[in-house]
């Protein structure tokens, strides 16, 4: 997980949501405008309206990668099809490197998505008639590049996900991840700043999903992009995120980084989702760790504090001494007892706190 140091973000917010609302139905904006604020989906279900977004507000930043998460119906894909203007937001204020989003016209609009952002749905939606290297180049000819550039920068992203050798494949003639690369691969060769991704990898295979989790990865760590990234598998997103925002009927109900909502759930909707999650294969050294108050009681071993608890558990319990945490550059930043190690693995993991 690329999880961003606040020392790494920078100080204006490539995306910035405000009191963002989407409500569906004829007298939605009537309702809207009565609620002042306070918006009860059950109230608007019984008018005839249905809550897609409830007050979302948040900021993305670059080189961030923000999951949303949450089950059918929580509203995580109309939101990102909110900030994406694939809909209008009905209420609410959007926007996108400091420009307003839903104040754009239809040709600042068209500019923006293939200048600036790329998109990957679940559904593949590769042309059947073109081979992988026309599919990837296919964006960038309708931006109005010419073949011979369109065609080099699609052989650039084929090497990128791996697909060297398959370039003149025809989609029917790859397994689902492939395609989904192609996909990915179509998305980038536009260069976008901005990334949306809509459950890319819920119709795959378990076994496919790990390794395209890998290869999105291993991307990220290559390419640096700002990312959304919907899902509904609290895993994915636990694997992938440096911070998830958990919905639930439209609202956000905690937006913090993988290790607070799993230590700290701020309602009991985020504690159910998160009390059979493994917190040792998800939490890092840093989040356990306590403050040093005499190094002279640190035992000889040390451990980094972007390590996985469960890398290190065996070492530590082995320990009757404190065990030191060390940062990148080997300095010593934080102090570790087994008991605390042994609260992770065999805590309960009911407790609500």
């Amino acid at each position: 997980m690329s999880a961003k140091g606040s020392e790494q973000i920078k100080a204006s917010p490539v995306i910035k949501c405000e009191s963002v609302y989407k409500i569906f139905g004829l007298n939605a904006t009537k309702m809207l405008s009565g609620a002042n604020g306070n918006v009860d989906a059950e109230e608007f279900q019984k008018a005839g309206c249905v809550v897609g977004v409830n007050n979302a507000s948040f900021e993305l930043f670059e080189g961030e990668m923000l999951v949303v998460m949450g089950l059918s119906g929580s509203g995580k894909s109309t939101l990102l099809r909110c900030i994406s203007r694939l809909t209008t937001a009905t209420s609410g204020k959007i926007s996108i490197n400091g420009s307003d989003l839903l104040s754009m016209g239809n040709k600042e609009l068209i500019e923006l998505r293939r200048n600036k952002m790329g998109m990957v749905f679940q559904s593949f939606a590769l042309l059947p008639h073109k081979t992988v290297l026309e599919n990837i180049a296919f964006p960038l000819q309708i931006k109005g590049n010419s073949t011979t550039e369109s065609v080099a920068r699609a052989m650039e992203m084929v090497n990128l996900v791996g697909l060297s050798g398959r370039e003149n494949y025809f989609p029917r003639e790859l397994s689902g991840g492939q395609q989904q690369r192609v996909g990915i691969a179509r998305s980038l060769a536009v260069e976008p700043d901005i990334w949306f991704l809509d459950e890319p990898f819920s119709a795959l295979d378990p076994l496919i999903r790990k390794e395209m989790q890998d290869e999105f990865l291993r991307l990220q760590g290559v390419l640096n992009k700002t990312i959304l990234f919907v899902t509904h598998d609290f895993d994915e997103a636990l694997r992938l995120a440096d911070r998830i925002a958990i919905m639930k009927d439209g609202i956000i109900e905690q937006l913090d980084t993988p290790a607070n909502i799993v230590l700290s759930p701020a309602t009991e909707y985020v504690r159910k989702f998160t009390e059979d999650v493994p917190r040792e294969k998800v939490l890092k050294i840093e989040s356990i760790m306590n403050p040093i108050k005499d190094k002279d009681q640190l035992g000889d071993l040390r451990v980094s504090k972007d390590s996985l608890i469960e890398s290190v558990a065996e070492s530590v319990l082995s320990q009757a001494a404190l065990v030191g945490v060390v940062d990148n550059s080997g300095e010593i930043v934080g102090s570790l007892d087994h008991l605390k190690v042994i609260k992770v693995l065999f805590g309960d993991k009911n407790n609500k706190n």
